[in-house]
């Protein structure tokens, strides 16, 4: 058995979300490992929206541009017929959804890693892990071995790694067959992407930008085809017809499959020095394009923690803030999406007509439209405070204006953020200091590096409460920080 070079972190599954993770681990001068199972990058993806949240935190790393530059915006959506929700009234720098292939999105997150010096393994198979009070040590299919302080599996909805940590993965499987094809289509829908519903199913359209469209069918009429058989250019084209009735012009088709998606989420996201993030710990209905942001999210979360613990300047509670925030979190979501797939694929005719009509009346109210704005979006994802903490406390930090830049732009080389109406500085390297004159902010605001507020109050506590969160100065400023 060959050992080979111990590292600080083991990553498993290069997908947007073990990407991402690994990249928020190498900039802040982790050593990183990130293995993956496949020997190549297929051009092969089931995600395809990106929602505003994630924009805003891949714009805190000075990756969202390239994205949205790619992508098609889509500026509303409508959870049923007759109901919209008009992203633009969304309070973000980025008010949509954007269309971006997965693929894509994996391009430009591993280009960032390749830059930062992560080390990428391809074909790196995990067989097994052991872990003890120092590290973990990861056994590969071709028996040689990793030895690293902290392992985290985002591996998929498969995993390997929750199973070999005997994480529970409780839930269900839809019953409607999901067919997937990428087709050219002769006669594209007018603004790029299409959207259609009937008794027999749901379809949806959405372009690759390169002439080739994804074709995503759930259709209740091919339940009983076994899931090992392929799906022919002839099935989608009848699905399309039946359920939107037109086809496109569709021609000529490239890849094609079916599945069944599910509802499942992990009991627990951390087993001692081993964690979960991603599909690994959760996986949802694609219905409301939920999965790679969650995993994306996670991985910011967990990311700056854990190269804390890895440097040491990490307080005790930190670590275990990740399981408790983040699972509240997939929760959260999968009753969101579980809810879009009984609104629009449910068993009972009279219960999906019942609850369109329920929706559509909620959502011609304001508040309610903004609620469901916010919660699609990731905008309004939060983060419990403490009892008499100020309210923005866990919060989505808002991308104020601060003397000719702005929030998002200063959380770019991943610290801690102080935000502050008097000019106040800190003789600290892992703190970036700046000042605001937006008067909907109390005189401080703590920003985590991840975008969300860490405290918020008075500019006299501020010194406690960045001991709070990021320990002593000495330890901060110390060279091998």
């Amino acid at each position: 058995m060959t050992t080979l070079n111990s590292t600080d972190v083991v990553v498993v599954g290069a997908g947007p979300t073990g990407l991402t993770l690994a990249c928020e681990l190498a900039m802040r001068g982790v050593a990183v490992q990130l293995l993956e199972r496949r020997r190549d990058i297929p051009n092969i993806t089931r995600a395809f929206g990106v929602h505003a949240r994630t924009l805003e935190l891949l714009d805190a790393r000075g990756l969202a541009d390239e994205l949205v530059q790619r992508g098609l915006p889509v500026q509303s959506v409508s959870p049923v017929p007759g109901a919209t929700i008009n992203l633009q009234d969304l309070p973000t720098r980025y008010p949509m959804v954007l269309m971006a292939p997965q693929s894509l999105t994996e391009r430009v997150l591993t280009a960032r890693a390749i830059e930062l010096g992560v080390e990428i393994r391809y074909g790196a198979e995990v067989a097994g892990l052991t872990q003890d009070s120092d590290g973990v040590t990861v056994l590969l299919a071709d028996q040689s071995t990793v030895r690293a302080g902290y392992l985290v599996g985002c591996d998929g909805a498969h995993s390997a790694v929750r199973t070999m940590l005997g994480i529970g993965f409780a839930g269900k499987q839809y019953q409607t067959h999901i067919l997937l094809a990428d087709v050219q289509l002769a006669n594209p829908p007018a603004d790029g992407l299409a959207a259609a519903t009937s008794p027999d199913g749901v379809v949806l359209l959405v372009p690759f930008g390169d002439g080739w469209f994804r074709a995503i069918a759930w259709d209740r009429t091919r339940e009983d085809v076994p899931l090992s058989q392929p799906v022919p250019l002839s099935e989608i084209r009848d699905s399309l017809n039946l359920i939107a009735k037109t086809d496109f012009g569709m021609g000529e088709m490239r890849w094609s499959t079916r599945f069944l998606s599910e509802r499942r989420q992990a009991d627990r996201y951390r087993v001692g020095r081993c964690f979960i993030a991603g599909d690994a710990a959760h996986v949802h209905s694609p219905l409301g394009a939920q999965g790679m942001n969650t995993g994306i999210q996670d991985a910011m979360n967990l990311g700056w923690k854990l190269a804390s613990a890895v440097k040491g300047t990490a307080p005790a509670w930190l670590l275990d803030s990740y399981q408790r925030e983040r699972h509240a979190v997939g929760a959260k979501v999968l009753k969101l999406t579980d809810a879009f797939n009984q609104l629009v694929l449910g068993r009972s005719l009279p219960r999906r007509l019942l609850r369109r009509i329920a929706i559509t009346a909620l959502l011609s109210t304001g508040p309610t439209r903004r609620a469901m704005g916010g919660r699609l979006s990731g905008i309004a994802i939060g983060y419990p405070r403490k009892r008499g903490d100020h309210r923005l406390v866990g919060q989505r930090m808002p991308d104020a204006a601060c003397g000719g830049t702005r929030v998002y732009e200063l959380l770019r080389d991943g610290r801690f953020l102080l935000l502050t109406k008097s000019g106040l500085t800190l003789d600290r390297t892992d703190i970036n200091c700046a000042v605001t004159d937006d008067d909907q902010l109390p005189p401080a605001v703590l920003i985590r590096p991840d975008g969300y507020v860490a405290w918020a109050g008075e500019a006299a506590e501020v010194r406690a409460a960045v001991r709070n969160w990021c320990g002593s100065a000495e330890l901060a400023n110390s060279p091998q920080q």
